[in-house]
């Protein structure tokens, strides 16, 4: 069977972070605040992973009070989810997702993080969406108070 997930994450801009965006380094002069290392990009990818099999959000796999974990690779979550995926026989076909923020323009960026994000899921480059859009100045993206991404995922599920 055919299924489909939607995943969505957020985080706070802080000092004192690197920004970390589909498993890749961006320049910037705030990164995202979080318990692992933020990548909202990767955070919205699982979520949609873990919906399409039925599975409760990265939070249930990974809490955030959990000290073991802390500053943990979104990769090394992606590649955990791609796991669960397997372990139910299921098959990743794609995922697609969507950043939101003003800055920083991550066009340079997106082959590698296609690249990285693909390698932890299992999937070729080709079948891993990324893109970003503004908030068009509104809201706590637009004030540049933080960055949120949206994804879908589809898994064939025996």
């Amino acid at each position: 069977m055919i299924r489909t997930g939607i995943g969505y994450d957020v985080h706070r801009l802080v000092e004192g972070r690197l920004l970390v965006l589909g498993g890749v380094e961006i320049p910037h002069a705030r990164g995202l605040e979080g318990h692992s290392d933020a990548d909202v990009l990767c955070h919205a990818i699982a979520d949609a992973v873990l919906g399409a099999v039925g599975e409760p959000d990265i939070g249930h796999f990974f809490p955030p009070g959990d000290e073991t974990i802390r500053g943990i690779s979104s990769l090394e979550i992606l590649r955990v989810v791609a796991g669960v995926v397997r372990g139910k026989g299921g098959v990743l076909h794609n995922v697609d997702a969507t950043l939101v923020a003003e800055r920083p323009k991550i066009l340079p960026h997106v082959p590698l993080m296609k690249e990285r994000i693909g390698e932890a899921l299992g999937l070729p480059a080709d079948r891993v969406g990324v893109k970003a859009t503004t908030n068009e100045r509104m809201g706590f993206p637009g004030r540049e108070e933080g960055m949120c991404a949206m994804a879908v995922a589809c898994v064939d599920v025996p």
